[in-house]
């Protein structure tokens, strides 16, 4: 059976109809699931009221020892527990899941170089756990991954779309794959202005070509190379579009598929 790994960024999850309307349309989704959810601004929001004020290097959250006791509770127990019982009421018989839980997602804390990032982690990838999340979906369980893994005794803050790139990637082994990142436009875009530009197809030969044109920059540099470095290591394919558009994501309709 095709397994479909599905990441939320916080866009979603800080928009409770836009959450609803989202956990509706991933509860009716055929076979194997998965979802992996980002941070939202719960977390900076709930901080402030604690005193706790964010901290960012190049727009990356310096995550010190009160931030992670923050983001434990807010991703790890208010986030992710709220969409498991969102599921549970559509039907979805979902399990929530940090990185820490039946030791799935094993990390590094990340080095010092430049910049100091605290209790953030790299995961380990030859040693995240497929076959503990192969028992889970055989037995009819749909995970629901925090953007926590753990390493050293501690948990640490990781990075939501890494962590759906390194379960799609150990799960390639087991099964067919596809890979699915909702975030707030409707795929790459050929036009930043123009939300119906969206590229219907991108391979490792076109990410040259794109970089040079400037039609990719910033933050979806990134998101392309993990996306090509997924389906180098087994994932069918990675479709990156918008959340309301899930159906269509999912049967190759809406965003841009890479490939």
């Amino acid at each position: 059976m095709e397994l479909t790994v599905i990441k939320i960024g916080g866009n979603v999850i800080d928009d409770k109809a836009k959450l609803g309307s989202f956990l509706q349309a991933f509860a009716g989704v055929a076979g194997y699931k998965i979802l992996v959810h980002g941070g939202g601004k719960v977390a900076t929001d709930i901080g402030k009221t604690l005193g706790i004020e964010p901290n960012y290097v190049n727009g990356r959250r310096i995550t010190d020892e009160a931030t992670l006791e923050l983001v434990t509770m807010v991703y790890g127990g208010l986030i992710n527990k709220n969409i498991v019982a969102q599921l549970q009421a559509e039907g979805c018989n979902a399990i929530g899941l940090t990185g820490a839980d039946g030791a799935v997602l094993p990390a590094h804390k990340r080095p010092v170089k430049d910049v100091d990032y605290g209790f953030v982690g790299d995961v380990k990838s030859e040693q995240v756990n497929g076959l503990l999340i192969k028992a889970l979906l055989q037995n009819g369980l749909t995970p629901v991954f925090a953007p926590l893994t753990y390493g050293q005794g501690s948990l640490l803050n990781t990075n939501a779309d890494t962590i759906a790139q390194e379960v799609s990637k150990a799960m390639a082994k087991y099964m067919p794959v596809q890979l699915i990142y909702c975030f707030e436009k409707k795929g790459v875009l050929l036009d930043a202005e123009d939300d119906d530009s969206a590229i219907n197809n991108i391979t490792a030969n076109d990410m040259g070509e794109l970089k040079e044109n400037g039609i990719i920059s910033g933050g979806m540099i990134p998101k392309l190379e993990n996306a090509l470095e997924a389906v180098a290591q087994g994932v069918q394919k990675v479709v990156i579009g918008h959340a309301e558009e899930l159906a269509g994501l999912i049967s190759g309709n809406a965003g841009t598929s890479i490939t």
